[in-house]
Order: structure tokens, then sequence, then C-alpha cells
């Protein structure tokens, strides 16, 4: 592994990419849960989101990212940097329920 990739054993940079299956067929349908259960996971203002047409690009720290409807699935895309990248998982785990609480 090159050295520049890498802070001891963790990862200086990591990229995120959740699916989820939802019937839904418009981001409008999609919108008020999303931006409920992004307040509900990320309170504090720590995670902004704002909206372009129908992508919701959301920023954080060390944390850049997208959510959208492609083909009956809701996919957030993000690129994580210190010191998010740290906290993988968590972001991973709370994304991830925001997601799926919105797909259904």
């Amino acid at each position: 592994m090159d050295r520049r990739e890498s802070c001891g054993s963790v990862p200086r940079m990591s990229d995120l990419h959740i699916e989820v299956e939802t019937s839904k067929s418009s981001m409008d349908d999609l919108r008020p849960a999303l931006d409920a259960g992004l307040k509900e996971e990320f309170p504090g203002g720590m995670l902004k989101w704002t909206w372009e047409g129908d992508v919701m690009h959301l920023s954080g720290p060390g944390a850049k990212g997208t959510i959208l409807l492609e083909g009956g699935l809701l996919v957030g895309h993000a690129h994580l940097g210190p010191p998010a990248s740290l906290m993988r998982p968590v972001v991973e785990q709370k994304i991830g329920r925001v997601l799926k609480k919105a797909a259904t």
C-alpha cells in the first residue's frame, strides 16, 4: 500500500456507496422523508444538505456526497476524508437507515 493512502492502519480517504430499492417513482415522494431522516440521524447541524433538482447534495466535516433516485434504487454516494473517514461505519449505518426509511 502506498504510504500516502493510509495513516497507520486507517485509510485517509474512503468512498461510500449505498443502494436501497424503492417503489417510489420520484424524488418528490422521497424528499420529505429524506429531510426528516437526516435531521433525526444528524442533529446539531453537522451535516448540511441542499437540493439541486432531484439530487440531494450533502456535506459535513470531511465528507461530500449525493443521494439520487436511479432506476428504482435510492443511491447514496459519498467521499469521506478525515475526520469522517474515521467514523465510516457510523456514517454508513446512519445514511443507510435514512435511505431505508425513506424508501418504504
